[in-house]
């Protein structure tokens, strides 16, 4: 048996992370913090400031972190990647990190980091695996009440999470699958 790399985006994302995390251990978190977060003194004078929009998914707080949110990119995202192609999703999860950092930076005075808006782009994103034309899909309703709902009510905890990420990486995700929905097999439907 051979070991096979079947969804470079999401196990490329999960080894920069992991690195990012490492040495950010090592560091005290001053390189996550640096070059893997949003912050909201960011200037956009600072080249870095493009960079960190970009990177701060990949910078996480502690080993639990990480873990929480790759146990569900790692489920989820390689079944996705192959569905949509590869550079599909790189461009889905560079979109979702993009417009969470300037979201946060233009409405919030709060840091962000960690990939749980990607977390909740990649669970809406499957939701839509079976879209048919005319049709929404039950585990789409199911899954907005469930994951965004408790994120809604969430967002009125006073905590370090950033319900906004997941909320806005939920709605990415959501406006992806919906772009991106198969269209119906015609030769199917005359089967029928």
């Amino acid at each position: 048996m051979k070991i096979h790399y079947n969804a470079p985006v999401i196990l490329t994302f999960a080894l920069i992370s992991t690195a990012v995390t490492i040495i950010g251990s090592v560091t005290g978190q001053s390189f996550t913090e640096l070059y893997f977060s949003i912050s909201p003194n960011m200037s956009f004078y600072d080249p870095i400031t493009y960079f960190r929009l970009f990177s701060h998914i990949a910078g996480h707080a502690n080993w639990e972190h990480l873990a929480g949110n790759f146990s569900l990119i790692l489920l989820i995202g390689p079944l996705l990647e192959e569905k949509y192609s590869s550079a599909l999703m790189l461009v889905m999860i560079l979109t979702t990190a993009l417009v969470t950092g300037l979201l946060n930076i233009f409405l919030f005075h709060t840091g962000l980091y960690g990939a749980s808006g990607i977390v909740f782009m990649l669970i809406l994103l499957s939701s839509f695996a079976n879209l048919r034309s005319g049709h929404v899909p039950l585990t789409f309703i199911i899954v907005v009440c469930l994951f965004l709902g408790k994120e809604f009510v969430n967002a009125f905890h006073n905590d370090t999470i950033s319900q906004f990420a997941h909320i806005i990486g939920g709605l990415c995700g959501s406006i992806f699958g919906y772009s991106k929905r198969v269209k119906p097999d015609i030769e199917s439907a005359e089967a029928i």
